[in-house]
């Protein structure tokens, strides 16, 4: 499931940027962004970042931004910063109040998923698999039950099928496998320490072609009851 598709049907979610912040709290390695309330301050935030850039709407429980055209990515100047932020505005449901979140465009081909359900057996579970499109295609995916220690986040990497992805790829640098097994355990701490977290998501996790650095872009938090 990416996090375009997951609903809060069963909970409040937390806006993109509420969720990144939380998020960051225990670990998880998220897209430098900043939030803008008009047009001018979405231009002057893209200004400062360095462009290439993403802009996003960005609000409590907006998470089908992408089948509503409320992300532009890939904009290279202040003026196409400002068109689409019009564009957004124009775009947004009636009567739907939300800030902008634009956010530095990390470029890089190798996606995956982190994520934290809770069972009502088992607790909280952390789950690291493919992303990005490949999610529902290929249903490549390993769990683990909280809580996680060094060696059972190590065993997640290396579970799924597709863990060559994880090394040297197409001249890019080897995943640092560190932040991952990192986020991980972050996930697994924040399953244990906030039992009013419902679900995390976190799709993509895009690898930084550059670094091999791997950087949440996306995130969504939901919280139960």
């Amino acid at each position: 499931m990416t996090t375009e598709q997951a609903t809060a049907s069963s909970g409040r979610a937390l806006s993109e940027a509420e969720s990144k912040k939380l998020l960051a709290d225990y670990g998880v390695p998220v897209v430098e962004e900043g939030t803008a309330r008009t047009v001018e301050e979405a231009r002057l935030a893209a200004e400062a970042l360095g462009f290439p850039v993403v802009l996003k709407a960005c609000g409590e429980g907006l998470t089908h931004k992408t089948e509503l055209g409320l992300v532009c990515l890939g904009l290279a100047d202040p003026g196409a910063v400002i068109r689409a932020a019009e564009e957004i505005e124009a775009r947004l449901p009636d009567g739907v109040t939300a800030e902008f979140l634009v956010q530095r465009q990390i470029q890089g081909r190798r996606e995956f998923l982190v994520g934290l359900t809770r069972d009502l057996q088992f607790g909280p579970c952390v789950s690291f698999g493919l992303g990005g499109v490949m999610t529902e295609a290929l249903e490549d995916v390993s769990f683990r039950v909280a809580p996680l220690q060094t060696v059972d986040a190590e065993e997640m990497i290396d579970d799924i099928r597709a863990s060559k992805l994880l090394g040297p790829f197409r001249g890019e640098p080897a995943v640092d496998r560190e932040i991952l097994v990192a986020t991980l355990l972050g996930l697994s701490r924040l399953g244990l320490e906030r039992d009013d977290v419902q679900e995390v998501d976190l799709n993509p996790l895009v690898v930084d072609s550059a670094t091999g650095r791997p950087v949440a872009v996306d995130a969504l938090v939901v919280l139960g009851e």
